[in-house]
């Protein structure tokens, strides 16, 4: 007995893609919602949660709707952030048809580690290299000018950090996807071992305060995810070369 879906059996036309395409947008926007809506109820104690960094010190807002917007931008990263799964859950469904088994294997193991990458980012940047970069700028303040920080720059400052970080711990997860089609070699990253690791500490420079610590908190991992970026790149030139080989 078939158990194949007919959505699997049959080629679907442009417009039944557009139409497909459109429900599974409109699914993840509500999840996003819901979940932005719902995150807001809980926005004080995330709000406290995100100033442990700074101690003490008491934030001002400057404009009526500033404090109040900043509680929004909070609940809509929460909300994102409790929403992804659905989100990635619609992605899969959308893109599954298409895809054979090895891809479908490929494209959920991208997926997992991605999180779980990003997630070690964010948190490495909000727990390590935040609290750093704060001590830093805070040691300028004296008896004449004492720091009082605007919640919604603040907010913006933490929010430009977790994400950066988090995307730059995706650099195992891009090599891996872009050395599966081909268009990267471990051996080729290899040879540029070098140049890679002034300019990952050149970036860390330019992102980070301008202080020795910061830098090699920020380099140093990046070095090392890129020794893994190496690494999983021969892994996938390994298997694409045996993966030819086979077909020839």
């Amino acid at each position: 007995m078939d158990t194949v879906k007919p959505m699997e059996q049959k080629t679907m036309t442009f417009w039944e893609h557009v139409a497909e395409l459109r429900w599974r947008l409109l699914v993840a926007a509500l999840a996003l919602v819901a979940g932005t809506v719902a995150c807001f109820f809980f926005v004080e104690p995330a709000a406290e949660f995100i100033s442990r960094p700074v101690g003490d010190m008491q934030f001002v807002y400057l404009s009526p709707p500033e404090l109040f917007m900043s509680y929004v931008r909070i609940a809509l990263l929460g909300g994102l952030v409790v929403a992804s799964p659905i989100i990635l859950f619609e992605l899969w469904l959308f893109v599954r048809p298409g895809l054979s088994r090895r891809e479908r294997l490929s494209l959920l193991a991208g997926l997992f580690f991605g999180a779980v990458f990003f997630a070690v980012g964010a948190s490495f940047s909000f727990f390590v290299i935040v609290p750093f970069s704060l001590r830093f700028f805070l040691q300028y303040q004296n008896e004449a000018v004492k720091a009082m920080f605007s919640f919604s720059e603040y907010v913006g400052f933490i929010g430009s950090m977790v994400i950066s970080f988090g995307a730059a711990f995706e650099l195992p997860i891009v090599v891996s996807f872009l050395a599966g089609l081909g268009v990267v070699t471990g051996t080729g990253l290899a040879r540029v071992r070098g140049v890679a690791v002034i300019l990952i500490f050149v970036a860390a420079a330019v992102i980070t305060p301008p202080d020795v610590v910061s830098q090699v908190l920020l380099g140093v991992p990046l070095v090392l995810l890129f020794e893994l970026s190496i690494g999983l790149a021969k892994g996938q030139e390994k298997r694409r070369i045996k993966r030819l080989g086979l077909e020839d």
